[in-house]
């Protein structure tokens, strides 16, 4: 970035306003835009760093900033096809993300993960690993996990680590972005309305290897089609975990055992019921991709195994609220498409109303709903998706008299108290975005767990 460049940041979220400083800072001209003429200018203005002297623009893009364009920074929510973009990047504008960004002013080294499901308990799982061992204010942990690497990229050194959580849309514009360490956890269906075909997001996905070598490692899933298929085409050395396979190099369970292989030698880790707090294959999976992510970056498995001892769920990911009346009550709302929300359903282990529906991300269904094996008693839906995920279960031969709509959330969550019986467990886990009916899964987790606590 050259002084005086004249960038173009689209989108005033928490990412965008994290690049408009740091390109402030690179000595870039920049404009911040959002396409919502309803956003005040003003209160726009008043989200920047004191002294910032970007020109913040709304509605309709001037004519004269769209040909003097000549970087584009996207935040993670704006489609890379958008008529806008598509013209910007006919003109010659270069096109690239904030994690590109950030990773320009990078000073460390850097452990990224991805996949469709697990992100935020590995991402955040791997950075309390790298605190207890390179200490706290060497690490920073970024990302789609809410914490722009634009705004922390400047405190890097090149002894720090930095541990990202790489969304599919953040991974469509990388460029130079180089990790020490990569992860694909999983790739399953998601976000179909952004990338329209499962080629196309998987493409993205794989992008967080791009520029790696065989000096660097990329720790994959051997469960998983695609992930174990990229492991025959990725450039870094690959690391496989599994929960199902015994793998002659690499980490998977053996029985009740987290166990690594090297050569076909085996050594028992740990104990999953003993040595971990966390509920669910899912998270075990989670906890071997950690494992093997933060021995790729040199921790020793003593300080590993340590901090799985004591860690404790992700919120809003099968997080245990409260126990009501003898019924439990259990918070996944991050189980955002079909694939997270199985997990959330294997976790149960006794009879459940299950709470699902929401914004339409373009999801099957089908494969949630088989996976609910006799525990689901009562599906109570909301959101845009009730009628394609009810229409869904009776075909699959779900009793069509336990379902049942709600218009209003308070109204739903009135319904599951309602019929859930002591012994019973109450599960937000909705396979499906918030949009729509909340900001984000985070408020439509904390209301749930507002509700209960309430009664």
């Amino acid at each position: 970035m050259r002084t005086g460049e004249k960038c173009l940041v689209i989108g005033s979220g928490v990412s965008g306003i994290g690049s408009t400083g740091l390109l402030e800072h690179m000595g870039a001209e920049v404009v911040l835009y959002d396409s919502d003429d309803r956003l005040d200018v003003n209160a726009l203005r008043a989200k920047l760093p004191a002294g910032s002297r970007a020109r913040c623009v709304t509605g309709a893009l001037p004519e004269e900033i769209i040909k003097n364009t000549e970087t584009v920074v996207l935040s993670p929510g704006v489609p890379t096809d958008i008529p806008l973009v598509n013209e910007l990047r006919e003109r010659g504008a270069k096109i690239i993300g904030e994690i590109e960004l950030g990773f320009q002013e990078e000073k460390g080294r850097v452990a990224a993960i991805t996949g469709t499901n697990g992100k935020t308990t590995t991402t955040t799982l791997v950075g309390e690993i790298m605190r207890a061992h390179f200490g706290e204010e060497k690490v920073f942990v970024v990302g789609n996990i809410g914490n722009p690497y634009t705004s922390e990229c400047l405190k890097t050194a090149s002894d720090t680590v930095t541990v990202g959580e790489i969304s599919s849309f953040q991974l469509e514009t990388v460029m130079d972005f180089h990790p020490r360490v990569s992860a694909i956890l999983n790739i399953t269906p998601d976000h179909l309305n952004r990338h329209h075909t499962m080629e196309a997001y998987a493409a993205a996905k794989e992008n967080v290897a791009l520029n790696q070598s065989g000096d660097d490692i990329c720790v994959l899933n051997y469960d998983n089609a695609y992930t174990r298929d990229f492991g025959g085409r990725c450039p870094a050395r690959t690391v496989f975990f599994s929960s199902a396979a015994e793998l002659e190099n690499g980490y998977y369970l053996r029985g009740d055992k987290i166990v690594k292989s090297e050569n076909g030698k085996a050594r028992e880790l740990m104990d999953i019921h003993r040595d971990m707090k966390l509920v669910g294959m899912c998270n075990v999976e989670n906890v071997m991709a950690a494992i093997a992510i933060a021995e790729g970056m040199g921790v020793p498995i003593e300080t590993v195994l340590r901090v799985i001892r004591g860690f404790h769920a992700v919120e809003h990911r099968i997080e245990f609220v409260a126990s009501k009346g003898g019924v439990d009550y259990y918070n996944d709302s991050k189980g955002t498409n079909p694939d997270a929300a199985i997990q959330g359903i294997k976790a149960m282990d006794r009879p459940t109303v299950l709470i699902g529906g929401g914004y339409d991300k373009g999801s099957e269904f089908d494969e949630w709903i088989d996976s609910f094996d006799g525990k689901v008693q009562y599906l109570v839906l909301i959101g845009q998706t009730r009628e394609k995920i009810a229409e869904c279960a009776k075909r699959h031969g779900f009793d069509e008299s336990r379902i049942y709509f709600a218009d209003t959330y308070e109204e739903c969550l009135k319904r599951c108290s309602e019929l859930a019986r002591s012994g019973d467990a109450v599960l937000l886990s909705p396979a499906c975005a918030s949009w729509g009916m909340f900001p984000n899964y985070e408020v439509r987790g904390e209301l749930f767990k507002s509700y209960v606590r309430g009664l």
